[in-house]
């Protein structure tokens, strides 16, 4: 059960990751398709996947955030990131902003996801 879970947390982090990465780019090009029903509404479902296989793999492995460093730290890395992610979608008057605010939460997810590969603290 833990591996399927696992699975499903990585799958769902990469699709959030790319999803991420797409809407920035629609963005920045002022397509419709940012504003879509769509694009608003599939990242929530993709992140409300990927929040409760995290919950339920730290529930699983006894490994839970300010008992576990690491953990933490991705704990913080996401609150950045999804800072990072209003400025950049919702926020932000300028396209400077924009693209500072997106391309900083990449760097985070990518952090993010660095600290769970290696795990180095």
């Amino acid at each position: 059960m833990y591996n399927t879970i696992k699975l499903i947390h990585v799958g769902s982090a990469i699709l959030s990751f790319g999803g991420f990465f797409v809407r920035g780019i629609l963005l920045l090009k002022h397509s419709p398709l940012f504003y879509s029903r769509l694009s608003k509404i599939v990242p929530h479902i993709i992140d409300t996947i990927l929040l409760v296989s995290a919950i339920t793999l730290a529930i699983l492995s006894r490994q839970y955030p300010l008992s576990v460093d690491w953990l933490t730290f991705k704990v913080i890395g996401l609150l950045f990131y999804i800072a990072l992610g209003l400025i950049a979608f919702r926020f932000s008057k300028t396209n400077r902003i924009r693209v500072i605010a997106w391309l900083t939460a990449l760097l985070i997810f990518m952090l993010i996801v660095t600290t769970a590969i290696l795990k180095p603290f």
